[in-house]
Formats: C-alpha cells, structure tokens, sequence
C-alpha cells in the first residue's frame, strides 16, 4: 500500500510539472507572434506616407534663397469648357502658383504612358517654362489636363503615378452640362468662322468680345441631346472611381461663381496661403439659355420632365 500511494502521488506530481512546462510554452508562443505583429516604435510611419509637401532640384535654373521652400504638386482635371481656363487664371493670380496651361493638348506629349511620365517629371521638377512660372518661389506647381486628352487610357499608370509622387488632382466640374453643350457648339464654330476679326478666342477679355461671340446661337440635336448629356456624366463619374485614391478635391464651376469662399478651400488644399484671386476673363454666355440656342422649343420638349429638366432653367 505504501509502495502504490507513492507511485500515485510521484505520478500525480509529474503529471502537473509537464502540465505546467506546457502551458508556458504556449504562452511564450502567443507572445512570440504578437511582438512579430506590433508594429516597431523605431520607425516614424507617418513619414512611410508619400507626402504631399516636396523640394525638388530643377535642372534648368537654381533656386537660391527659394530651395527650402516646399512645392506641392497638383493637376486641374477637368472637360472642355467648364471653366478651366477661368479657374486656371484664378489659380495663377497667386503669387506663389504656377499652373502651365493644357499642356497635354499636344498630341506626342499623350502618345504613350512614358511620354505622359517624362512630361509629368519635368512639369513637377520645375523645369516646364510658360508664361505662368513663377520659378524659384514657386509655392504649387500643375497644369490642366482634358479627361480626353489620355487620362481616362491611361488612368491606373496616372494615378499610380500621382499615388507615388504626392500629386493632387483638381477635379472641376459643370454641373448644368446643358449649358456646356452650348459652350462647345459655339467654340467649334468660332474655330471655322473666327468672328473676332478673323481671330479665333476660346476666352476674351472684354465684355465687346464676349457679346460678339455670344451673337452665334448654336443648333443641338435633340435626338441625340440626352444620351450625349448621359456619356459626359458616366465620363465625369468614371474619372472620379479612377482616381479614388488619389488626394483629390471635387468643383464645380457653378459654386465657384456663386460662393468666392470656394477659392479659399482650394488654396487651403494646396495649402497656400490665402489671397484674393482674380482674372480678367469675361463669361460669353450670359442670362438664360433660351437666348443662346437657335430650337430652344425643341430642346425645351426634349428635356421637359426628365432628369435634365434642371438644365433648362439659369443657374446663375
């Protein structure tokens, strides 16, 4: 009896230290995997983050006394006569933005993702010279670019491109897509009959200007009138998913002429510091659009009742 209660009690005895050394392997395990998982209080993550703040090297000039100055990139991404060349005007009236113009308009600048790349490079690296740059102290540097003019084509390498290089993009919208229909129907024309003394002006500079354009009323076809406004909406939605991830900021032209405070949230994105901005261009088209549109009547039955009807009426 002596000899079986100590075989039990030895048994009972090694069974909980092997209980014991197990339950701390375990332990150890789990901890293991959690110290694995943390994240290292060495390294500054924030700075992982591409940022938007950037002091580039220009290869064409030096910037002095300007060098520590930090650039923030951006693109003005828009469609054809929605007012981005008035807002680009706006923008360039701060002393501290250089915005280049359409530059993409030329066609062996958009031929390929790699010509779209070595122009973006040179425009962000200061060394893209119009009449806009401001140079060494240039605060905000871009340019604005069509969403035809190789965006939507090559929209995932653009917007990898902008992910990696810190550039925001500038959406600018019109919401009354009616009312840049005409806009583009007037300007095609002008671009044939040149009605300011055989010059041809996209944008002017006097109200005499603007009233002798404004006399071409434009015809629109109405058959086509709601899937054509239809393909610009689906255009403007697609861009938006494309460029998702990227920092952007949302406009519209009929916002900024109605609430100036708008350009202060814009140089507030570009964090610039705020001014009163200006331009000298003159809207072509003003007052309702009945008096701009040679079959008003047929334009009017067409949009009556639809999720258009809006656009008949002035928004501004």
């Amino acid at each position: 009896m002596i000899v079986l209660v100590f075989a039990m009690v030895c048994g009972v005895y090694i069974c909980s230290v092997c209980l014991k050394q197990i339950s701390t392997n375990s332990k150890i395990k789990i901890q293991d995997i959690q110290v694995i998982e943390r994240p290292s209080p060495d390294v500054d993550h924030e700075n992982l983050q591409i940022s938007t703040v950037h002091y580039p090297n220009p290869e064409t000039f030096s910037r002095a006394e300007c060098a520590q100055n930090p650039v923030r990139y951006f693109a003005i991404l828009s469609m054809q006569r929605s007012g981005s060349g008035w807002f680009e005007t706006l923008l360039n009236s701060h002393v501290n933005v250089s915005s280049n113009g359409e530059i993409f308009s030329v066609l062996d600048r958009r031929i390929n993702i790699s010509s779209i790349t070595q122009t973006l490079d040179k425009v962000y690296n200061l060394d893209w010279f119009t009449s806009a740059s401001k140079n060494e102290c240039s605060a905000a540097v871009g340019f604005k670019w069509m969403l035809n003019q190789g965006v939507m084509q090559h929209h995932k390498e653009i917007s990898d491109y902008f992910n990696r290089r810190g550039v925001s993009a500038i959406f600018l919208f019109r919401r009354n897509l009616l009312r840049r229909m005409v806009s583009v129907l007037a300007n095609s024309y002008d671009r044939h009959a040149k009605l300011l003394n055989g010059t041809h002006k996209s944008h002017v500079h006097s109200t005499e200007e603007a009233e002798t354009l404004a006399k071409y009323k434009p015809m629109i076809n109405s058959t086509l009138l709601i899937s054509d406004l239809k393909e610009v909406e689906i255009t403007a939605t697609k861009a938006l998913e494309y460029f998702n991830s990227t920092r952007h900021i949302v406009l519209y032209y009929e916002d900024l002429i109605k609430n100036p405070t708008k350009l202060k949230d814009v140089q507030a994105f570009l964090g610039l510091p705020v001014m009163d901005l200006t331009s000298r261009q003159v809207k072509i088209h003003k007052g309702p659009l009945s008096d701009h549109v040679k079959n008003w009547e047929d334009i009017n039955k067409t949009l009556d009742g639809t999720a258009y009807e809006s656009f008949l009426q002035a928004d501004y």
